[in-house]
């Protein structure tokens, strides 16, 4: 089973690497990229785990762009995070979602909620802050039902406490992960509504893969990226997105896996 999109404590996910890494291989996970938003910080603790295991670790980022006024979200497998840009970029983001926390812990406070930022970072622990964190916080103290409440509420693009992502062009996501010699895929095009003529531009900017097995995306949704794959020469990936059951409960290890001929056609494309 070849899972190649996940998240831990480094960003958005409930579980830490050593605890994700033996929940994915109690699922007969063998082959596992872990895929954290902005950030390969958690990739060495999930290596040591992965050798325990004796799973396949994908070292792996999930790199959120712009694309026609929207996020599109890409994802670098095989890539290593000892390459100093890919580093520097960490570091960056790091700092630029903390000063993004801020204004939007402000912002919730504004609104008459009693948040402070401790209390969002204390959920995060050392994970990159992110929206989600602060969605957990109003869940947890009962002013929402859930995270997909949370933001469609509050959080979302639009909403009262939204405050604008780092800008980055897909251009420059993807040239970050070649440079850190891995490959580029385009996550859940389905649920990002990323279109044909969208992916055609994305493969012209060196795009390498697309998610087309993805937790989020019904069967006949799925029938058309694969015939999209197929007609640019893009390799169709799976992945679950597995954040854990507090995070994402609809997203489980096991729920997709990708083709071991496929995957051999993503890893071989390899700069």
């Amino acid at each position: 089973m070849i899972d190649l999109h996940s998240h831990t404590t480094a960003s958005d996910g409930q579980h830490p690497p050593a605890e994700q890494i033996a929940m994915a291989a109690k699922a007969k996970i063998t082959v596992l990229a872990v895929t954290d938003h902005d950030t390969v910080s958690g990739l060495e603790a999930c290596e040591a785990a992965a050798k325990e295991h004796g799973l396949r670790l994908i070292p792996g980022i999930e790199i959120s762009a712009h694309l026609n006024g929207r996020e599109v979200h890409i994802l670098g497998h095989f890539v290593d995070r000892r390459v100093a840009k890919l580093a520097s970029f960490d570091v960056e983001l790091k700092a630029f979602r903390e000063k993004r926390m801020q204004l939007m812990v402000d912002k919730l406070a504004a609104l008459g909620f009693p948040v402070t930022f401790e209390a969002v970072k204390a959920i995060a622990g050392d994970g990159h802050l992110a929206r989600p964190h602060l969605a957990r916080w109003l869940v947890n103290h009962n002013y929402c039902t859930s995270t997909q409440e949370a933001f469609s509420r509050f959080l979302g693009d639009g909403k009262p406490a939204a405050v604008a992502r780092f800008d980055i062009t897909p251009q420059q996501a993807i040239d970050l992960i070649h440079q850190a010699h891995g490959t580029a895929t385009v996550a859940h095009p389905g649920s990002s509504r990323v279109n044909r003529w969208e992916l055609e531009h994305l493969k012209g900017l060196g795009l390498d893969g697309v998610e087309v097995l993805h937790s989020d995306h019904p069967p006949s949704q799925r029938e058309q990226l694969h015939a999209w794959a197929k007609e640019l020469d893009l390799v169709p990936t799976a992945g679950s997105d597995f954040h854990g059951v507090k995070v994402a409960p609809d997203r489980h290890f096991g729920a997709v896996g990708m083709d071991p001929a496929e995957f051999a056609r993503l890893e071989a494309r390899r700069p």
